[in-house]
């Protein structure tokens, strides 16, 4: 299964409440972070939410 690497690029200061929860969600603090996370329907759902916010490549 492929695994997705998620980069928090952008700042969460300013967003939308249910954005900085999507963040906060996916693990990511700092401006960045990285995670891992499985390439699933509710991870990309995350994603898409903050994809102005995120670099993501697949591994």
């Amino acid at each position: 299964m492929t695994e997705l690497q998620i980069t928090l690029r952008r700042s969460v200061i300013g967003r939308p409440q249910n954005q900085r929860d999507t963040v906060k969600a996916l693990g990511l603090g700092k401006i960045d972070s990285t995670v891992v996370k499985p390439s699933n329907e509710a991870i990309r759902g995350m994603v898409n939410t903050i994809s102005h916010l995120v670099d993501v490549k697949e591994i």
